[in-house]
């Protein structure tokens, strides 16, 4: 997941959060605002009750109340409020004026009410004053602003999500531009493009700025290294031509025993060697550098056939039965020396690993975007293990076979520089299947 959809389900969660908790909230501090307002209506009542209090007031309420004990002494025509006035016990540790929220039945009607309950004393008699004002209104008001609440903030959230989704997109422009133009796109340095990136973001400008400066810093160790390896080259050939010359005359000379001679033809045998594993070294070292140009039409059917004739006498050695069943011209371009090489190590590959009397099949086709040459033998096969480190430097299928392992990593690093893929499938004692990937927009 992108850091920019990171960042926007982050915000967008927070803002959740934030919502939840005041969807919780927002009605109990509502409903603690009304009941303050009903309390001091509530309050007001009382004082007004209180000050035009008279004797005959109090018996015209005693005498209701003792005549029905369902009704009560004063409620108005919707049951929105009541009042009661009954004797009552004063007692030391009790509260003047208390509030409570009590259900109360008037006229077959059970309702929820804020009560005000005051004790006082009215010529030497102790009475209970209750005041009662309706909560219905208070609890529908209470829902409509939960519900309320729910779609001004879904309506919130998604409008900040889709703001915040195109600010992070904005903020991170720079960001996603340099990854495209200054790695994603870069081979070698000296591809490089050094132009200063525009950012709002001084963040993103440094990092513009310290990128530059890593590559400044790599290209130069790809210089050295390049010089590096063709001063070795040189230094390690020429002794190696020297001593092979060396032992060339030595092997002229007839006092010789066979003994001698055998040692001599075995360390011409070993230079023979070293010399081929250095100038497979520097032929992947060059490829990687890019020293090779790419700019020659290859018919691919035209080098498979040219391979045959040049493998014809390894193949008849081994008894091999080689299958061409190529059926498309393809050009590609690139090196057509280098492409040589790829599909030249591929089938030699695919003859060191084979059985006798086994088969080798070249084939071609076309796959979704890509133009594929395919290699099939019915050799020894290999197993995950193998497949996983077959294109490593030096490693070897198999230590009774003769050769430096060099023979696929020299493939992978010429499949890299012409943007191919290999595809390798492989069962033991069954064979492997090598597929190269030409893309066709080449």
């Amino acid at each position: 997941m992108k850091i920019k959809h990171q960042l926007a389900i982050f915000n967008a969660l927070t803002r959740l959060l934030v919502i939840l908790i005041l969807w919780l909230m927002l009605p109990i501090l509502v409903q603690n605002v009304v009941y303050r307002h009903i309390n001091n209506g509530l309050i007001e009542k009382k004082k007004k009750f209180i000050d035009h209090l008279n004797r005959k007031e109090i018996d015209d309420f005693i005498e209701n109340e003792d005549n029905n004990t369902e009704t009560y002494s004063q409620f108005s025509t919707l049951h929105s409020e009541f009042l009661v006035l009954s004797k009552s016990t004063i007692k030391p540790t009790q509260k003047q004026t208390t509030f409570s929220n009590e259900y109360r039945i008037i006229e077959g009607e059970e309702n929820e009410y804020r009560i005000l309950k005051h004790c006082f004393s009215y010529e030497n008699e102790n009475y209970q004053l209750e005041i009662g004002s309706s909560l219905s209104e208070v609890n529908d008001l209470t829902f409509i602003i939960r519900f309320f609440i729910i779609i001004v903030f879904v309506v919130i959230l998604f409008i900040t999500f889709l703001a915040d989704t195109f600010y992070i997109e904005y903020l991170l422009k720079p960001f996603y531009r340099i990854i495209d133009t200054k790695i994603r796109r870069v081979n070698e340095p000296e591809a490089f493009d050094h132009t200063p990136i525009k950012a709002a973001s001084r963040d993103f400008r440094e990092l513009d700025f310290v990128l530059n400066q890593m590559m400044d810093r790599i290209a130069e160790l790809f210089k050295k290294e390049k010089q590096f390896i063709s001063n070795v080259s040189h230094e390690l050939l020429t002794p190696i031509a020297l001593l092979k010359n060396k032992l060339e005359n030595l092997l002229q000379n007839e006092s010789l025993d066979d003994i001698a001679v055998d040692k001599i033809a075995g360390s011409l045998k070993t230079l023979d060697m070293l010399k081929k594993i250095i100038n497979n070294l520097l032929l992947i070292s060059r490829i990687e550098n890019n020293q090779y140009e790419a700019n020659e039409e290859i018919h691919l059917k035209e080098i498979v056939c040219d391979l045959y004739e040049d493998l014809q006498d390894r193949i008849e050695d081994r008894k091999i039965v080689f299958t061409n069943t190529m059926q498309h011209d393809f050009t590609f371009r690139g090196n057509k020396t280098l492409i040589h090489i790829l599909i030249y190590n591929l089938v030699t590959n695919a003859i060191k690993y084979n059985k006798t009397d086994g088969s080798i099949t070249i084939s071609d086709g076309f796959l979704q975007d890509y133009y594929f040459v395919q290699i099939s033998d019915s050799g020894i096969g290999m197993d995950n293990s193998q497949l996983e480190k077959i294109f490593n430097r030096f490693a070897r299928i198999n230590s009774d076979q003769d050769g430096q392992g060099l023979g696929l990593a020299i493939a992978s690093s010429i499949a890299v520089f012409h943007h191919i893929q290999i595809t390798v499938e492989s069962k033991m004692n069954e064979g492997s299947i090598f597929r190269l990937l030409f893309p066709i927009a080449n």
